[in-house]
C-alpha cells in the first residue's frame, strides 16, 4: 500500500496544468466531485483512479514496490 498526500499532489498538478478538478474529472470520464472524493480519502492510497488522474495531467506513473524488512 502506497501512502501519499494525494490532495496536495493533485491540486498542485492541476494548478501547474491550468486545469480545474472538474476538467480533470471530465478528462478521465468522471466528475469533479469524484476526483475531490478520491483525493480527500484519509488513507491517501494510490489507486487506479489516481494513476488515471496523473496521466491525464501529463505524468507517467511508475509504481515501485519494496518489501519491508520484518522487525
Amino acid at each position: 500500500m502506497i501512502k501519499n498526500n494525494l490532495e496536495i499532489d493533485v491540486k498542485v498538478k492541476c494548478l501547474e496544468a491550468g486545469m480545474t478538478q472538474m476538467q480533470l474529472g471530465e478528462k478521465i470520464n468522471s466528475t469533479g466531485q469524484y476526483v475531490n472524493r478520491i483525493i480527500k480519502k484519509k488513507e491517501g492510497i494510490v489507486n487506479k483512479t489516481f494513476v488515471e488522474m496523473m496521466e491525464a495531467l501529463g505524468y507517467d506513473i511508475e509504481l515501485t514496490y519494496l518489501k519491508r524488512d520484518k522487525d
